[in-house]
């Protein structure tokens, strides 16, 4: 079929239903010559008469009703699918993929989560637990979680949390037979849980300053995790000195389950931000998280 078929069928359709030239030309937003001269194209192409037109009234003949009863409902369906796609593109709907860190998903993520989608059933979050320096962009994820110090310069950052604070803790079982560490030195003689990183392949250093000395240093230990949960019950189980994040670990310090040491050399630091790239064209779905993301929002 040709397009100017269907727009012809739908000039005939719209007089046919209104049996009225003048409603349906103004319906239709043409004058009533041209809506006249349109149907008759399209009964000069089909060598049928469609309409029976008298001074008084307008009739579909036999064959202009078969063609009402074919056409009509199918260009009604096809119609209200495409207001159903309209309506669509303005409600907030799609997956959305984060790419973070376990802490940041119990700490800031879930809590905002929880409020967010109630209010947007159609949007749904994939966050994929990562300590690695992951291509957001190579990997197709909307956005990333990091800490603010850690967020490239070519990405859009909003934060999304406070500052942050780390902690070093030990279980009273394991101190019992090691004197507390009083310098960041002295963890070289502790046996310390690392966290193995994706990136590289390498273990994070345990970053520490005081005043305007910073100092990251390679631990040892017996013990190599790849994410902060084990790494808590580890410390919990007396296996060695931990590196945490405040948060998670006070409960413990609170009932005495964990003792705490170097905190004079543990500040805060810049807590997560939600980053993206600066030419990504957000949607309406990505849009709405970012701003209920957002830190004191």
């Amino acid at each position: 079929m040709r397009r100017a078929d269907l727009n012809d069928i739908v000039a005939f359709l719209a007089v046919a239903r209104e049996k009225n030239f003048t409603r349906a030309a103004a319906g239709l937003g043409v004058s009533q010559s041209a809506l006249s001269q349109t149907v008759r194209g399209l009964e000069a192409r089909l060598g049928l008469r469609l309409l029976t037109r008298t001074t008084r009234s307008v009739a579909p003949t036999e064959a202009g009703e078969r063609l009402l009863r074919a056409a009509g409902p199918r260009l009604d369906e096809i119609a209200a699918e495409i207001a159903a796609l309209s309506e669509l593109r303005d409600k907030p709907a799609g997956t959305i993929r984060i790419t973070t860190h376990d802490h940041a998903v119990r700490s800031v993520l879930v809590p905002a989560l929880e409020k967010f989608l109630p209010k947007y059933p159609d949007i749904k979050v994939e966050a994929v637990i990562d300590y690695g320096l992951t291509d957001i962009v190579a990997e197709r994820f909307d956005a990333g979680i990091r800490a603010g110090e850690m967020i490239a310069q070519d990405m859009v950052a909003v934060r999304i949390g406070p500052d942050l604070r780390s902690a070093v803790v030990g279980a009273p079982s394991y101190f019992a037979a090691r004197p507390p560490p009083k310098t960041p030195q002295a963890l070289t003689a502790h046996n310390c849980i690392n966290l193995r990183l994706p990136t590289h392949g390498g273990l994070y250093a345990w970053e520490f300053a005081k005043g305007r000395r910073e100092l990251r240093v390679r631990v040892d230990g017996l013990l190599v995790f790849n994410g902060s949960a084990a790494m808590l019950e580890a410390a919990l189980a007396g296996a060695g000195l931990a590196y945490l994040p405040e948060d998670d670990v006070l409960p413990y310090l609170t009932d005495g389950r964990l003792v705490r040491v170097l905190s004079d050399w543990c500040p805060p630091y810049p807590g997560y931000h939600l980053y993206y790239p600066s030419r990504r064209q957000p949607t309406s779905a990505f849009t709405l998280l970012v701003n209920a993301l957002r830190f004191g929002a």
